[in-house]
């Protein structure tokens, strides 16, 4: 309620209007017994009541206006009740929103104390996460971790930094361009929310299609104009709605190149910035960024065949026939950062992410004006899943781009992934080659964003006269300027100009009262207040028309006509010639908001007229006054030092004159081409990353003879070595086993080894063979985790006699995806009396591995062994950030933590079926196991990133790296092998373990197994971060419900889908 006025004065009338007070004191005593009688029946007739004088305002106030109406109505409110006549009736209205009030208050208060609890609890949680990686640090903290004396850089701290030449000169473009021209990157940036294409940006159309998309197109077309990119692709959402233009439904669009006479590098067939359009969710439809994460795995999948494709083509013209990935993928906003994240994982590519804002720091805003709970938040903004989409950004991210400090310090500041505290030690440590236990901290990097200054001719302005040297000087004054004149009547005076739209958050009101009651700056200064375009104030919103009318009140006040202008209307367009006006009269831009995520209006001015700036010392402005060097940076909430940095710079000629030199000197450092070498001097610092793996002929390449009818019993490729022991009869120690295992991986790798060095000389084998899913024209996933073991074998035959033709043509391959180890399976389908070979691949322990079968004799280690063959390839895929033994550690630290406090053993280390990417635990008691965000949160908050998994019946918990999952899985084996997602079909059950929602989405097709044959999820799913409907979209074409799992109704589902031929 801070600075709306207009509250205290209907407060002072109700104390004016004499007895109401007593009145109000009555009926506050008699308020709670209303309340507390809310079981009672309503009086449908009590808005008649005042007629018969027995009218309770306190009643009519609990019945009507709490429950009834939302509090950014009271100003209009007030303007009713101030326009009654009526004493008595305008008293009782008053009373009424009194009432209104004192709940908001308390509404308020409540939250407030729920707030500061949670807060509480989180530093707590952070200290003990420091204090348990301190313990795990073994080596003494050098001053460089301690990272407590504030005036030591910061490792983020841009000064600490090598940097290269600024941009700043054609030959400083032209050395650039030298030294990057034999460089041919690929770079993929996401941004899939709002309304993006190249020329004429709706900017402004809704809340979707703003600044973010201004900036993600600019940095588009700034870097495709960059020597040494060849390829830029924005990745967006394809919209063919009837209520958006036609262009949003274009595939493709070239972005035009930026000032591409001064980059000279060469030019390709598919070089440049393009648009790129992928067509995900319903086609007819422009749906707003909080509706679109049901529809994130389908984009995912999309995003990851094009993507494919062009790193092919790119590689044909000019990556020597090898494929060209991305250097980088980069994600803009949540939505598209979980995008970024799972093509990361998939590709295994570096990612980066911008946050633009951040859920958190938003959830922290309006839960402060105590009008809305946490969960009323999360149905209208869908916040906790967009939270959860930011810390899996952390988790994955090399580089978080930020435009200022304040975001890293005070915004990141918030998430359980990011501690700059622990940033600091980590990067010590690192420096000194030592280890960090399996922690990791993204790299937090500010990078202002650039600006286009083509179009943009500075000013000069003659220090000694009243006017500039202006080549228009004989033309007439824009328009605008005769509108802004006629408020003075000084008009020669300098002028101190404000843009800002009329929120309490800009702080205007503060401006004026410093202007007001500062004798001397009114003398020798006068006030513009650019506000918006209104027509009549009633019919603003609520919060703008409150700010409008204060600032009114408070120019009444002070008697400011004739020093204070505040026009009604200006165009986008007449901006620059306000800004001229300013600097013509050698005024002062100010911008005094509370906090500025960055002040794009102060680069602005600078750019163009070298105008000195007073600015909050808040936010984004401190980092471009650091800078420019172009003003006084002032605390908001002090109007004295707001009006002495007014009074300094327009009355002191010298350091107005030196502050508007240092502008212009520095603004170059805001342009596009600097932020582009500034970027990717940041992404070549990454450590290259991209698919690796040794095969003689492209994957969707295969000869006839090589296709359907190759069994997998002949799968012999080099990357595939691994030979595991299976004995159905467990004998010695868990040690034995372990070893066993561990000797025959060690075997593997060492084979591997000599296969790839034999091969890089003499090239592959002649007898190698593909898997035969490559050459599959449907394969059928079974995932159903919601049933018991005999059900799930029976499913399995079902599923193989519904297909049965489809099948013995080997047309239809098979892969099993589960949370057990491969030992696990291996049990599970001789029981049943299944074949491994009926597979392709196996899918293990929630997709941190991935097997094939086979059965060849000569590759058996004893009679009693099954030989299976592992994927290092895809170990590599998934390895990034695992914590290894550090993570393990740490799991065991917390297990016995968490079973001490239960006095039982709840949770216990599965070592029979962990593996090198899976620790695995048995809980023993799910009732006190731990929910999944609580876990996350955990090893978050001590840097630890993994994935973390609960079975269906909540008593297997497995943790895998960060980017593992079993539909990452399903990503790798198109990428591997050339396998098309949307010629896979995944079957699952009702529910499923922790990953479930990811397999119902993307553009595989799903069948789901109804029935009362699913058993009831365990407990530990039901404590979410978010509900499942928030994250899958049941409506989608490619799912099918079938009720039961008898084979005629698998086999229908199946051709629906066209799988099978009716």
């Amino acid at each position: 309620m801070a600075g709306n006025d207009w509250i205290n004065s209907y407060l002072e009338a109700i104390l004016d209007a004499g007895g109401a007070a007593g009145e109000i004191s009555a009926a506050a005593g008699g308020g709670s017994g209303v309340a507390g009688a809310s079981g009672e029946k309503r009086d449908k007739s009590s808005l008649m009541l005042r007629e018969r004088g027995r009218f309770s305002p306190a009643r009519y106030f609990v019945e009507e206006v709490i429950s009834g109406f939302d509090e950014t109505d009271l100003y209009k409110t007030w303007v009713r009740t101030s326009a009654m006549r009526s004493p008595q009736e305008r008293n009782t209205r008053l009373e009424n929103m009194s009432w209104r009030i004192w709940n908001l208050a308390r509404k308020k208060k409540q939250i407030e104390g729920e707030e500061a609890s949670r807060l509480s609890k989180q530093h707590q949680e952070r200290e003990e996460a420091r204090q348990y990686a301190a313990a795990d640090f073994s080596e003494d903290l050098s001053e460089g971790e301690k990272g407590e004396n504030s005036n030591e850089p910061s490792i983020h701290d841009e000064r600490t930094m090598t940097r290269m030449p600024r941009i700043g000169s054609t030959d400083a473009i032209e050395a650039w361009a030298s030294q990057h021209k034999d460089k041919k990157l690929y770079i993929v940036l996401i941004s899939i929310h709002g309304l993006i294409r190249g020329e004429n940006m709706e900017l402004g159309r809704d809340s979707d299609t703003g600044g973010q998309v201004k900036y993600v197109v600019e940095l588009a077309r700034a870097l495709g104009s960059t020597p040494g990119i060849y390829r830029v692709d924005l990745l967006t959402r394809q919209i063919s709605a009837p209520d958006v233009d036609w262009s949003y439904g274009e595939p493709t669009e070239m972005l035009s190149p930026i000032c591409s006479e001064n980059f000279g590098h060469e030019m390709g067939e598919s070089s440049g910035a393009y648009i790129v359009r992928i067509p995900f969710g319903p086609r007819d439809k422009y749906i707003p960024k909080e509706h679109l994460w049901p529809y994130i795995q389908e984009f995912v999948d999309g995003a990851l065949v094009h993507i494919v494709q062009m790193s092919k083509v790119l590689g044909e013209q000019v990556g020597s026939g090898q494929p060209v990935w991305p250097v980088v993928i980069h994600g803009h906003y949540a939505d598209a950062g979980d995008s970024a994240a799972l093509l990361s994982g998939a590709l295994n590519v570096p990612m980066v992410f911008t946050g633009h804002s951040l859920g958190r720091d938003k959830l922290e805003q309006i839960l402060k004006q105590g009008r809305q709970t946490r969960d009323e938040i999360n149905a209208t903004y869908k916040i906790m899943r967009r939270i959860e989409a930011e810390e899996l950004c952390l988790d994955a991210s090399e580089i978080i781009i930020t435009s200022t400090r304040q975001e890293i310090e005070q915004q990141w500041g918030l998430y359980d992934g990011f501690d700059l505290t622990m940033a600091r030690k980590l990067r010590a440590r690192i420096k000194r080659g030592v280890s960090c236990f399996g922690r990791y901290m993204p790299r937090m990097i500010a990078i202002p964003p650039g600006m286009e200054f083509s179009h943009i001719a500075p000013h000069d302005v003659d220090l000694d006269g009243e006017a500039g040297n202006e080549d228009d000087s004989a033309s007439p004054d824009p328009p605008i300027w005769a509108d802004i004149m006629r408020f003075f009547s000084n008009p020669r005076k300098p002028m101190i100009l404000a843009l800002a739209r009329p929120d309490p958050k800009k702080n205007i009101t503060t401006l004026i009262k410093a202007f007001g009651e500062h004798r001397e700056l009114r003398n020798l200064a006068n006030l513009t207040l650019i506000m918006g375009n209104r027509d009549v104030i009633d019919e603003m919103s609520s919060t703008n028309a409150a700010v409008l009318t204060s600032v009114l009140k408070l120019i009444d006040k002070y008697d400011l006509y004739g020093q204070v202008a505040y026009p009604k209307h200006h165009k986008q367009s007449e901006v620059p010639d306000i800004y001229r006006l300013a600097a013509r009269t050698k005024g002062v831009f100010i911008n005094c908001a509370f906090i500025e995520p960055f002040g794009l209006t102060l680069i602005e001015v600078a750019a163009a007229y070298g105008l000195p700036m007073v600015a909050t010392r808040n936010g984004g402005p401190v980092d471009i006054h650091r800078v420019l060097d172009n003003g006084i940076l002032v605390d908001p909430h002090n109007q004295n030092e707001i009006a002495e940095a007014l009074y300094k710079l327009v009355s002191d000629k010298h350091l107005w004159a030196q502050c508007r030199q240092n502008g212009l000197k520095n603004i170059h450092q805001f342009s596009w081409p600097e932020h582009c070498k500034n970027y990717l001097s940041r992404v070549g610092t990454l450590k290259p990353r991209h698919p690796r793996w040794q095969k003689s002929n492209d994957a969707t390449e295969i000869s006839e003879a090589d296709s359907p009818e190759d069994s997998l019993r002949d799968v012999h490729d080099i990357s595939l070595n691994l030979k595991l022991s299976l004995d159905s009869e467990k004998s010695g120690s868990k040690e034995g086993n372990s070893n066993i295992v561990r000797r025959h991986l060690e075997d593997a790798v060492q084979k591997l080894s000599i296969s790839v060095s034999a091969s890089s000389v003499e090239g592959l084998s002649e007898n190698v063979r593909w898997p035969s899913l490559c050459g599959r024209k449907h394969i059928i996933v079974i995932a159903v985790d919601s049933v018991q073991d005999a059900d799930f074998v029976q499913i399995i035959k079902n599923i193989f006699e519904a297909s049965s033709y489809r099948r013995l043509s080997c047309s239809v391959g098979f892969v099993l995806s589960t949370s057990k180890s491969i030992s696990e399976i291996h049990a599970l389908l001789i029981s049943g009396g299944i074949e491994t070979s009926d597979f392709d691949a196996f899918i293990c322990n929630s997709g941190s591995d991935l097997c094939y079968p086979s059965s060849s004799s000569e590759d058996m280690l004893s009679p009693a062994e099954l030989p299976f063959m592992i994927d290092l390839d895809y170990h590599t895929q998934i390895e990034y950030r695992w914590g290894g033994e550090g993570l393990r550690k740490t799991l065991i630290r917390w297990a016995a933590e968490k079973n001490s406090e239960s006095g039982q053993n709840v949770i216990v280390e599965d070592e029979e079926s962990s593996s090198t990417y899976c620790i695995s635990f048995k809980v023993t008691n799910t009732e006190a196991a731990s929910p999944v965000k609580e876990i996350r949160r955990t090893m978050r908050i001590q840097a630890l990133r993994c994935h973390v998994l609960y079975s269906h019946d909540g008593s297997k918990l497995n943790v895998i790296p960060v980017l593992a999952s079993r539909s990452q899985a399903l990503r790798y084996l198109y990428i591997r092998w050339g396998v098309e997602l949307s010629n896979m079909t995944v079957v699952v059950g009702e529910s499923g373990d922790t990953d479930y929602e990811s397999l119902l989405g993307g553009v595989h097709k799903t069948i789901i197994l109804k029935g009362s044959f699913n058993a009831v999820p365990n407990q530990v799913h039901a404590a979410r971060s978010y509900s499942l409907q928030d994250v899958v979209s049941f409506e989608k074409p490619g799912l099918a419900s079938v009720e039961g799992y008898g084979p005629d109704n698998l086999k229908s589902a199946l051709q629906k889908f066209g799988i099978l031929k009716d």
